[in-house]
Parts: structure tokens; sequence; C-alpha cells
């Protein structure tokens, strides 16, 4: 009965992800065309490969903001995937392998939190679970983007931006977002809200 209370869902908790999906789905989509502007910059001098991983951490960022507020098991997951789709449903140039990816790269940040006996939720732990994020979608796209293939050198520079990119936008910025919120009262019925009180 008390683990019910604890981990059920609450139809707020919905309400709060679905809204938070729907912001980061246009954040995402706008991530992606950045990227690509970013790409057509780095081109003339050979850095093309470094422009998606200079932003790769803001899609991860609904992933550890939903679970750092609702602080639950599949929060970090849910959202993630979530706001893929409707990144999808946007018209996302890359169709619907994002959600794949969006599996991937919320299960990465889910980990970290069940590691934590979902009992932890502190700035340690939100940046654990946005490197979480990163290295399974450094997996994915070694495996997608075909990452195997080039040097390796490169490779731990793109992966060294991508952490950093990570800690920056899904960890520190995530988690400002979510004290800020708490501070203005709009988060009193849920798990953060009521640790900030």
């Amino acid at each position: 009965m008390n683990e019910k209370k604890e981990y059920g869902w609450k139809l707020q908790e919905i309400i709060l992800v679905a809204m938070l999906c729907i912001v980061f789905g246009v954040v995402y989509l706008a991530g992606v065309y950045l990227a690509s502007f970013l790409s057509t910059l780095l081109t003339p001098v050979g850095l093309a490969p470094l422009a998606n991983e200079l932003v790769f951490g803001v899609w991860f960022m609904a992933s550890t903001l939903a679970a750092y507020i609702l602080q639950k098991p599949g929060a970090a997951i849910v959202a993630e995937v979530l706001a893929a789709l409707i990144e999808v449903l946007l018209g996302n140039m890359y169709g619907p392998m994002v959600i794949v990816a969006g599996i991937i790269q919320g299960a990465g940040g889910e980990i970290v939190f069940a590691a934590g006996g979902y009992k932890k939720f502190d700035r340690r732990m939100v940046c654990l679970a946005s490197v979480g994020c990163c290295i399974t979608s450094f997996l994915w796209s070694f495996v997608r983007s075909g990452y195997g293939k080039l040097a390796v050198p490169l490779l731990a520079v793109m992966f060294l931006i991508r952490l950093v990119s990570s800690l920056i936008f899904s960890g520190v910025l995530s988690k400002a977002i979510g004290d800020g919120l708490a501070r203005t009262g709009l988060l009193k019925g849920y798990a953060l809200g009521r640790a900030h009180a």
C-alpha cells in the first residue's frame, strides 16, 4: 500500500510530464536545426562532426528534469520517449528512429536513478543521470551512425564534448529549471516542490 502511494503516478504528474514533453519536443526539434546550422559553420574548418555533440545534452533534458521533479520510477524514460515522439510529430527530419534514440537515452538516466533506489535526487545524482544518458546515447551513435569507423582520437573528442554538453544542459540546467519552478510554488504538489518546502 505504501509502495503504491510512493511510486504510483497521479493524474497531475501525468499531466505535468505531458506538458514538459510538449515543450521539450519543440526544444529538441530546435536543437536539430541548431546542430545543422553549427555543422554548416564548422564544415570549412573540418569540424562538422562536432556540431551535434555541442548540443547533444539538450536532447536529454526532458529525462532528467521530469525525473528530478517527480522522483519516481519510469519518469526519466517515459519523458524522454514522449518528448522524442512529439519531436517526430513536429517534423524531425530523422523520422521515427528518434523514438528509438529516446528510449535508449532515457534508459541511461533511468538506470542511474534506479541505482540510487529512486531516493537520491541531488545535483550529483542529476548530473550522473545526464552522464548515463550520454553513455547510452554514444553507444547508440556508435552502432547507428557508424562511429566505429572514426579515428579513436576523434571519437574521444566527440565523447568528451557530448559529456560536457550533457552535464551543462541535462545536468546543471535541468536542475536549475526544476529548482526555479519549485521556488515559485508551482511544484508544491510534486516531490521536488515538497522537498523545497
